[in-house]
């Protein structure tokens, strides 16, 4: 049984928006989820410049962990934008299994 993941602590409430290309409908285009984790990391790491260390220490969890993050969150970014698709922000999977609770 694989251990919990522990509670990654994001600022804001992103869930439920899209970041899509324009003047098509968002009905019209395959979609890409972006978890908030991810969302967070790429905010931490690549808008405000910290290093995966200090985005780890704010978030709650190892540098590996971030570095892990980053990458998939990097390939989701670089899907949408070649393929054209909508990014859907969406809960992390250990931020809903916590709101169930």
């Amino acid at each position: 049984m694989p251990r919990p993941k522990k509670i990654r602590h994001c600022e804001g409430q992103r869930c439920g928006k899209a970041f899509k290309p324009a003047r098509i409908p968002l009905a019209e285009l395959s979609h890409i989820p972006l978890l908030q984790d991810e969302l967070e990391a790429l905010r931490l790491c690549d808008l405000q410049g910290l290093t995966q260390e200090q985005a780890g220490n704010k978030m709650g969890i190892s540098r590996g962990t971030v570095q892990r993050i980053l990458t998939s969150a990097r390939h989701k970014v670089a899907q949408a934008l070649v393929e054209g698709a909508a990014l859907i922000i969406e809960d992390s999977p250990a931020l809903q299994n916590e709101m169930k609770r």
